[in-house]
């Protein structure tokens, strides 16, 4: 499916399914909305799957790993190389969100969009787009065409996990670098300096942050990415994992499916498929909100509330695992409990 074929086949989630799901919330013997954000993204679930019985329990995070050719300029704290690391561990199963995940009881895939090294593992799924983007400092970070190429294989997957059974999808991500093309991105959707949407990453020093916001911004005044065209913004100051996390977006609206956004750099990937397609919002779910210091910036221009406030950073997909039991706990709640009616017990009124 091309990206203008997944644009095109886009519906709004169902209005009138949220409205019942609300009904039943309000038949249910508690007093009326007091669980707050649980209840919010139940009804979502019920909306975006078309159904008072969603059915989640077979959910996948999907960790798209990238390199940045813009971490040759000192923008982090460890070199490329830490990104294969990582990737490899995933393969293994040993990193936070593997661990994470065997609580949720989440299938953990990794994808390679494009790392520097490649790791040779059965479950490593090949997506490689080139060895690393380029070096945004100087010239486009991608050519136009790998960014729609990056977009069309998040869709691809998503429509490959759907055939697959699966019934929630999770962005994640790993790629050293990445919150520098995160906050490039995210600065010139929301209009605003990189000074407001830059911050330490996975730990750099004041000065640290200080030169990667003077390499934000220099790259912005050298390409001059236009707001209005998300591909040309990815394109010029982004990453191939933003890429595929925003195709992953996409595919899941396609294909009904709830997508439940990670942190800052999930929620920017969610940014770049909103502004492609703005009914994409209403199948994405905010799991927390980062401690980036853009994060509450970017839930706020998705228009999203997120469940969790823990002050997380880790990326990987941690976040969105992290909010799956908590689906599960309102899912039991909306499904099991007993009704007003049934213990003959007067139903709570809405305050005026």
């Amino acid at each position: 499916m091309t990206l203008n074929e997944a644009l095109a086949a886009i519906q709004p989630i169902d209005a009138a399914m949220r409205q019942k799901a609300q009904e039943k919330w309000n038949a249910v013997a508690k007093p009326l909305g007091s669980l707050g954000l649980l209840e919010d993204a139940v009804m979502d679930l019920c909306a975006i799957q078309g159904t008072l019985t969603p059915d989640i329990a077979k959910r996948a995070v999907v960790m798209f790993c990238a390199d940045n050719g813009v971490v040759a300029q000192g923008v982090t704290q460890t070199g490329s190389e830490v990104t294969a690391i990582v990737a490899g561990n995933v393969c293994k199963g040993d990193t936070s969100v593997c661990n994470m995940s065997k609580i949720a009881h989440a299938d953990v895939f990794p994808v390679d969009m494009g790392m520097m090294t490649t790791v040779d593992h059965p479950r490593m799924r090949n997506c490689r787009i080139a060895a690393g983007t380029n070096d945004f400092s100087k010239e486009w970070a991608m050519t136009r065409e790998q960014a729609v190429q990056g977009l069309e294989t998040g869709i691809a997957l998503a429509g490959e996990l759907k055939a697959q059974g699966y019934g929630l999808l999770a962005t994640g991500e790993m790629g050293i670098g990445n919150t520098t093309t995160s906050s490039a991105v995210a600065s010139v959707l929301l209009e605003r300096p990189p000074v407001e949407m830059t911050g330490p990453g996975a730990g750099l020093s004041r000065a640290g942050v200080l030169h990667k916001i003077e390499i934000i911004q220099n790259a912005i005044a050298l390409h001059q990415p236009d707001k209005n065209d998300p591909i040309d913004v990815l394109a010029k100051v982004g990453g191939f994992d933003i890429a595929g996390m925003a195709g992953l977006c996409i595919g899941a609206a396609v294909h009904h499916i709830p997508c439940v956004l990670d942190g800052f750099i999930s929620a920017v990937s969610a940014l770049i498929a909103v502004t492609l397609c703005p009914a994409v919002s209403g199948y994405l779910i905010a799991s927390h909100v980062s401690a980036e210091p853009a994060g509450h910036l970017m839930l706020e221009a998705l228009g999203k509330q997120p469940m969790i406030t823990a002050g997380m950073r880790l990326g990987e997909g941690t976040g969105a695992v992290a909010a799956m039991p908590l689906l599960d706990m309102g899912l039991a709640v909306f499904n099991e409990m007993t009704t007003f009616e049934a213990t003959n017990i007067e139903a709570y009124q809405p305050l005026s």
